[in-house]
């Protein structure tokens, strides 16, 4: 009886070490089959059991998604039409005929919630010449919109609506994006409801394309379409990027080439705006030009980059600081500067009376000054 009773004892174990084996390096040959389902066309279907409420699949961007979505809203705008001003003159309608009241103007964008105080940065061109603003939440509330300010200059506005519970957005750092991260565009494209597309950085920096005074955009192919200006472009994680503002297109939808302005741009603006009504920026009285070989020879300059000085304002900031023509600036307050439109967007971001370090590079000398930048006069508006 010992010995069968051994006998059994090594067989099971040899059994079991066997379905070990079997189970961690061929789990296919003991993986039961999918079960057939027969639905009601009799056809025998395989289906994938029910889907549990797990983690994200790898490389999925659903969390970034969902934290940034219900910040996102869509707004609405309406423009009463424009009435002739002589459509009461008997002799006017006597010859031109009844104009009609006519169409009552619609727009569409979209915007992000910055502040559980309601406050909505979005589009200047979104809102601009709007009578009236409606907002819709993610979750299908709508609110009446006031418009707290507005900065064409940078083509951002404030919003602020009167409603509790919001869902505010993390804002980032756009300082720290580099090209080739991934980013999500979301809003309202053409009136469909939310959409969140996909992409990467495809350049920063952009600038010289004539849509703002100020450019200093993300560029991204994430799909951006009508209807996303004034939305959010986040980062794996749903924090606040950039404001989708604009595409490069030649038949009105996307062709992966859009653009938004850094959060960072944005912040300041949304700051001046509930703070003061305006933005301050700053402004240190200099002709500047980007480097070319005429010029460079002209004035003598060693200078491999930054943005020449061609001219100084008399008793202007720069001049009170030591800055002469043909000095060339290369950093402003930590930034490195390589045209013209990069110095004007970095001394604009530099806040009135408050001194920043400039590097200045001076033939075959690199100096160093402090300039307390002046504020910035305002730009007459452009037609």
């Amino acid at each position: 009886m010992r010995r069968y009773w051994l006998l059994f004892s090594q067989a099971v174990t040899v059994l079991l070490a066997a379905w070990f084996i079997v189970t961690t390096l061929k789990p296919d040959w003991v993986r039961r089959p999918p079960a057939f389902v027969t639905q009601g066309t009799g056809v025998p279907l395989v289906e994938a059991p029910a889907p549990a409420n797990g983690p994200a699949p790898p490389g999925s961007l659903r969390l970034a998604a969902q934290r940034a979505s219900a910040a996102v809203v869509s707004i609405n705008t309406s423009k009463a039409p424009e009435r002739q001003p002589q459509a009461n003159d008997p002799w006017f309608r006597f010859f031109f005929g009844d104009q009609g009241e006519g169409q009552m103007q619609m727009g569409l964008g979209s915007g992000v919630i910055v502040s559980p105080e309601g406050f909505i940065l979005t589009n200047n061109h979104v809102v601009e010449g709007a009578d009236e603003i409606e907002v819709t939440l993610n979750d299908s509330r709508t609110a009446r919109a006031k418009v707290i300010g507005t900065d064409p200059d940078s083509d951002l506005a404030v919003l602020r609506i009167g409603l509790d519970r919001l869902p505010v957005i993390t804002l980032g750092n756009s300082d720290a994006v580099q090209v080739g991260d991934q980013v999500l565009a979301i809003g309202n494209p053409f009136g469909v409801g939310q959409t969140v597309t996909s992409g990467i950085v495809s350049a920063l920096g952009r600038n010289g394309l004539g849509i703002n005074q100020f450019e200093n955009f993300i560029q991204t192919d994430a799909a951006i379409n009508p209807g996303n200006s004034g939305g959010a472009l986040v980062d794996v994680t749903g924090q606040l990027m950039g404001i989708n503002t604009a595409i490069y297109s030649r038949s009105g939808g996307s062709m992966g080439i859009g653009f938004a302005i850094p959060v960072s741009t944005a912040k300041l603006v949304l700051e001046g705006l509930v703070k003061e009504g305006v933005v301050r920026r700053g402004w240190i009285g200099v002709e500047p030009a980007d480097l070319s070989p005429d010029l460079m020879e002209t004035f003598g300059v060693k200078a491999r980059h930054g943005v020449l000085i061609t001219g100084v304002l008399q008793n202007g900031p720069a001049a009170q600081a030591g800055v002469r023509p043909g000095d060339v600036i290369t950093e402003v307050d930590g930034k490195h500067v390589t045209n013209v439109s990069e110095l004007l967007t970095n001394v604009a971001a530099l806040k009135p009376g408050a001194p920043a370090p400039f590097k200045v590079q001076r033939r075959d000398e690199e100096v160093k000054v402090t300039v307390t930048p002046g504020l910035r006069p305002r730009q007459p508006a452009r037609r």
